[in-house]
């Protein structure tokens, strides 16, 4: 056995680092958190203190039984876990579990696996930093508090199996009150004037623009009118030089969403990566707040840069972190090494890698040099200027590395290209040739629905969360179902373009899709109306404010300013009475709204949550006549549906043809939507809406899945028919009844007699059953 045992939290970490110390170490992984607080409603004794009680689950406990063996034998143990308040108390986890003595016990941290940094880290170790710890233990008790006294309350209030988190409910808000603002949002149309004007040389044409829009189509065509009589001249030449600066090195947020911009990667799949980069060796800790970088790799970069790309591409930087309570003291993310410009692995972690190398590395180059021109253009018969813009590249310094990318609500407008346009030599009263001037019709547009980024992005500004909660907690409201992400398809949308060329003036209308959304984050029915329960009942658990004020408090916890369990009992006093009140008086909530009546009946059409989704009904529950009810599409919403929306709901089943003489009818079920032929359901594929789904595409699925179902069939029998052996996932299987056989190793499935089947099938019957496997329910 070695002198010394060093405990990491992962198995990969473990390999690297054991690369790097010598025989007397040996290294071993705790596979993350080795106990967590026991699941029963006892876990927290709120009147003691807050007091945790702790359990090492069933998957823990032969970790937990190996380091403690090792541990005894060792003569000293090193606690490496990260150095961030999870990974405080991940040791703080190991010391009481493995009951290790203060005497033999190191902590040591490293926000880099390199064997200096290791090396380093061994020569000056230290103890257990217990504000660290008391900071996340307040974090998971009032989190766990919150789940376990606000989720009961949901179940009785809006429905059964929902559950609510602290940070994932603010999260939940900013998407609900965005897409409200989306619906809202009524678009207002104005017509953006563009021209191209040519020198009087050949090929010397730009583009100049009109900063004020017109509203109405009369003034932008009595305007383009007067330019036809009209001389245009230059009236002002205007060259400056400007510069652009790079962006600083990548925290775990701006990560996160230059991941998602750039390469389309979800935020928990970003982490992932990073994690296992970092694990190997290949950047530094991925969980930061700080655009830092140490004097180390300062020194390295400016190496990379001067023998890459020459000395003049060097500019020394030092940033500062900004993010208020900042929790981590390390540096920002960035390449181990910085003359690595790429690494070997799969193409996830090569891209991840490749941008963060360039992030890093651009932080230390030069800014770019432009010499910016704008000239004004006058019209001889109106008030009004046209405005050129041109832009011409003197040196690109970081550019060449990087550049960084833009979310949708900071996008500029797509139509104007003349920003980057070169102009050509331009002088004061020089004549203007009008080659062709546009007045477009344009909409303003709503605000844009979140990404995964950019909700990030939005609860970094509001301070809630931390590095360590945003990939969780955006992974959790989905889970939840309360969000969804997801593809939507755009309206059409007419407009109109005026063109001006010679004397004639042309008007077209043509057509755009507006509104298709990628990858956007949209609140479902009962995200919304939990959202709402929420807000009503527990303001202060989704006020952004308060939120934002709790994580300060744990800040004052690590920073040993704030008693930790002060902070828990002012939380969880007022909280605890709130729960017990909303309990006694509020109502249920159901999301229900009226739509309006049936045409045909006269009856009330509403919509609200039921247990298995939103619905539409028709009629009354206490009417004699039996209401009728349909479940909302996908896409659609209890407070956006309209009553003609709702009313299309009730077209199905409907007959669609007929095939081998039978009908077939679409109809949709509990699993979704389905054609019906020959007393045979055939589900119908993603994508396909069973509102418009053609004759031909149904006969089509239902002969594609009987050719599957052929290909799955390997034996039927004259005996029964019923009985079959049939092609599983997992090998051959007989159905006999409602019974799935298996088929033993030893036996040829097509060679079985319908007896060898009968008396598997009886044997199988008579086996006693397993116990139902158990799961704790998640709080």
């Amino acid at each position: 056995m070695a002198k010394n045992l060093l405990i990491v939290e992962s198995p990969a970490k473990a390999k690297t680092i054991e690369g790097y110390l010598g025989s007397d170490f040996m290294v071993k992984s705790s596979y993350g958190h080795i106990r967590d607080l026991v699941k029963t409603d006892d876990a927290i004794d709120t009147e003691n203190n807050f007091t945790q009680k702790y359990e090492v689950p069933a998957d823990k406990k032969a970790v937990v039984s190996e380091l403690k063996k090792l541990a005894k034998e060792a003569e000293m143990v090193w606690l490496a876990s990260d150095e961030d308040r999870e990974g405080e108390a991940i040791s703080w986890h190991l010391f009481e579990t493995l009951g290790l003595k203060d005497e033999k016990t190191k902590r040591i941290v490293f926000h880099e696996i390199t064997k200096p940094a290791i090396l380093k880290a061994i020569e000056s170790p230290r103890n257990i930093d217990y504000n660290l710890v008391h900071a996340q233990q307040a974090r998971r008790v009032l989190d766990r508090l919150v789940g376990f006294e606000l989720s009961p309350v949901l179940w009785k209030k809006v429905k059964p199996s929902l559950s609510a988190g602290r940070v994932q409910s603010v999260a939940v808000r900013l998407i609900v009150d965005r897409e409200r603002e989306v619906n809202k949002f009524t678009p207002t149309a104005a017509y953006k004037i563009t021209a191209i004007f040519n020198t009087g040389k050949a090929r010397e044409f730009f583009k100049a623009e009109l900063p004020e829009r017109f509203e109405t189509e009369q003034e932008a065509t009595s305007f383009l009118n007067a330019c036809k009589d009209a001389d245009f001249k230059v009236n002002s030449v205007e060259s400056r030089p400007t510069k652009r600066n790079p962006a600083p090195p990548f925290t775990t947020s701006t990560l996160q969403q230059e991941a998602s911009r750039k390469l389309g990667f979800s935020v928990s799949r970003t982490m992932s990566i990073a994690q296992r980069l970092y694990e190997s060796g290949k950047i530094t800790y991925m969980r930061t707040d700080s655009v830092n970088l140490s004097d180390t790799a300062l020194e390295a970069a400016t190496n990379e840069i001067n023998t890459a790309y020459g000395e003049r591409y060097h500019q020394h930087r030092k940033y500062k972190t900004k993010a208020a309570g900042a929790q981590e003291a390390h540096e920002a993310i960035r390449p181990t090494y910085f003359d690595q410009h790429t690494i070997d692995g799969d193409l996830s972690e090569k891209r991840l890698y490749e941008l963060i190398w360039k992030r890093a590395i651009a932080s230390q180059m030069s800014e770019a040099q432009f010499e910016k021109t704008t000239a004004k253009i006058t019209i001889s018969n109106r008030k009004e200027n046209f405005v050129a813009n041109g832009e011409v590249m003197k040196f690109d310094g970081f550019l060449k590395v990087y550049m960084e990318s833009q979310d949708d609500d900071q996008e500029v407008n797509l139509d104007e290209e003349a920003g980057n346009a070169i102009l050509p030599p331009l002088s004061k009263e020089q004549s203007l040739i009008r080659h062709e001037i546009k007045a477009t019709e344009r909409y303003t547009r709503p605000p844009a629905r979140y990404t995964e980024a950019s909700l990030v992005k939005k609860l970094e500004e509001l301070g809630i969360g931390r590095p360590s909660t945003y990939a969780p907690t955006i992974s959790t409201v989905q889970n939840r179902g309360y969000v969804v992400k997801e593809d939507r398809e755009g309206k059409s949308r007419n407009f109109c373009v005026f063109t001006l060329t010679g004397g004639e003036l042309v008007k077209e209308t043509k057509t755009e899709i507006t509104g298709a959304e990628k990858s956007k984050l949209f609140p479902t029915d009962i995200g919304a109306v939990v959202n709402d329960f929420l807000v009503q009942h527990f303001n202060g658990i989704v006020d952004f404010h308060f939120t934002a004020n709790v994580e300060k408090e744990f800040d004052e916890i690590a920073n040993g300013l704030k008693n930790w369990t002060e902070m828990l009992k002012s939380f969880y006093n007022p909280f605890h009475k709130e729960v017990e009140n909303t309990i006694l008086t509020a109502e249920k909530a159901r999301g229900e709204r009226e739509l309006g009546l049936d045409p045909e009946t006269g009856k009330k059409v509403s919509v609200r949550i039921g247990r298995f989704g939103p619905f539409v009904q028709i009629g009354e529950t206490e009417a004699e006549e039996k209401p009728r009810y349909a479940s909302l599409r996908s896409g659609q919403m209890i407070e956006s549906i309209t009553l003609d929306e709702a009313m299309e709901l009730f077209k199905l089943p409907k007959k669609v043809g007929i095939f081998e003489e039978k009908d077939m009818t679409v109809a949709i079920g509990r699993f979704g939507p389905y054609v019906r032929h020959n007393s045979a359901f055939y589900s119908l594929p993603k994508g396909v809406d069973p509102h418009s789904v053609t004759e031909e595409a149904c006969i089509e699925i239902i002969l594609e899945k009987r050719k599957k179902d052929a290909e799955k069939l390997i034996k039927t029998f004259d005996e029964d028919p019923t009985v079959k052996i049939l092609n599983g996932r997992w090998g051959p299987y007989i159905e006999y009844g409602k019974a799935n056989v298996k088929i033993p190793k030893d036996k040829e499935a097509s060679a079985l007699t319908f007896e060898e089947v009968k008396a598997l099938a009886e044997a199988a019957e008579k086996e006693p059953k397993k116990p139902a496997r158990k799961f704790a329910k998640k709080k």
